[in-house]
C-alpha cells in the first residue's frame, strides 16, 4: 500500500490507495506563502501523500523563493498549480495571454480557470477552458467566494456548471469552499450544501473528475463518509495531510468505525 511508511500496516484490514499517479483519491493541498523550509519539510516528509500543491491565489507573485519551491515539487513528484484568483486578476486587466505566458515560464503542465470572484458567464469560463487546454491541462473550479452568490445556485447549478467545463476539455473540476470551508459548496457556518453534493453524486458525472475543497476535518470526514477513502479532496493544509491520510484509511476516530472500501 503506497501510504505504508512501516510496514505494520500490513497486520489490519485497510482500505486500498492507489500509488502516485493515482486516478482517483487526490489530496491537494494549499500553499498559503510558507516559509520555504517549511514548505521543503512538509514535501519532503509527505509526498507520497500529496497529488498536487495549489500555490494560494496570487501567492506566487510574492514568493521569493517560487523557483526552489518548484524543483522541490519536481524532485518529489508532486504536480502543481497557481490559485484561480491569479488567473482571475490576469483576465481582469485583460491580460489572458499573459497569464499562458506566465504559466508557462514556470514550467506549469496544470493551470487553475475559475469564476468564483469577478464576473465572467459560464461561457466565457468554458472558452478560456477550452483555450488554455491546448497548452495545459485544465482544472477549473465551479462556485463563488462570495456566500451569497454561491447560496443562490440551485442544485442544477452545480451540477451543469461541472458538466460544462468536463466538456470544455477540463481534467479535474473543483467545487469551491475557499481556505475557510464557508462558501461555495459549504455554507457561511461550514456545513456542505448537502442538496448540491446529492446532485453532484446522483448526476452521472464521473466523481473521479471532480475535487471537493474540503480544508476542515469535518468536511473532510463527511466526504470520506459520502463517497469513500478514494474521493479527491483540495485546499488540504500543510499540517493536515497525514491526518486527513488517517481519515482515509479509518485510523482516526472520525473514520474508524465506517465501512470504508477494503483492500
Amino acid at each position: 500500500m503506497s501510504t505504508a511508511l512501516t510496514g505494520i500496516e500490513e497486520t489490519l484490514d485497510l482500505p486500498s490507495r492507489q500509488r502516485k499517479p493515482r486516478r482517483s483519491g487526490f489530496s491537494i493541498v494549499i500553499d498559503p506563502g510558507a516559509a520555504t523550509g517549511l514548505f521543503e519539510d512538509v514535501i519532503e516528509s509527505h509526498a507520497p501523500l500529496i497529488d498536487f500543491v495549489k500555490f494560494g491565489w496570487g501567492t506566487a507573485l510574492v514568493t521569493r523563493e517560487l523557483e526552489r519551491k518548484i524543483m522541490c515539487l519536481r524532485r518529489n513528484h508532486v504536480e502543481f498549480f497557481f490559485g484561480g484568483t491569479l488567473f482571475e486578476k490576469f483576465v481582469l486587466q485583460s491580460r489572458f495571454e499573459g497569464f499562458r505566458s506566465f504559466c508557462h515560464l514556470h514550467g506549469c503542465r496544470w493551470v487553475e480557470v475559475s469564476n468564483g470572484t469577478i464576473t465572467m458567464s459560464s461561457a466565457e469560463k468554458m472558452a478560456h477552458v477550452a483555450a488554455l487546454g491546448r497548452d495545459f491541462d485544465v482544472i477549473s473550479e465551479v462556485g463563488f467566494k462570495d456566500a451569497q452568490r454561491s447560496g443562490e445556485l440551485t442544485p442544477d447549478d452545480w451540477v451543469e456548471g461541472i458538466r460544462g467545463d468536463l466538456e470544455a476539455g477540463a481534467s479535474l473540476v473543483l467545487t469551491e469552499a475557499r481556505e475557510s470551508g464557508r462558501s461555495g459548496i459549504c455554507t457561511p457556518d461550514g456545513r456542505p450544501r448537502q442538496e448540491a453534493v446529492d446532485a453532484i453524486i446522483a448526476s452521472g458525472l464521473d466523481v473521479r473528475k471532480v475535487v471537493f475543497e474540503a480544508p476542515t476535518k469535518d468536511l473532510q470526514t463527511y466526504f470520506i463518509r459520502r463517497l469513500g477513502p478514494d474521493v479527491n479532496l483540495g485546499n488540504v493544509a500543510m499540517a493536515d495531510v497525514v491526518g486527513l491520510e488517517t481519515l482515509r484509511l479509518g485510523l482516526r476516530a472520525d473514520t474508524l468505525l465506517e465501512g470504508l472500501a477494503l483492500a
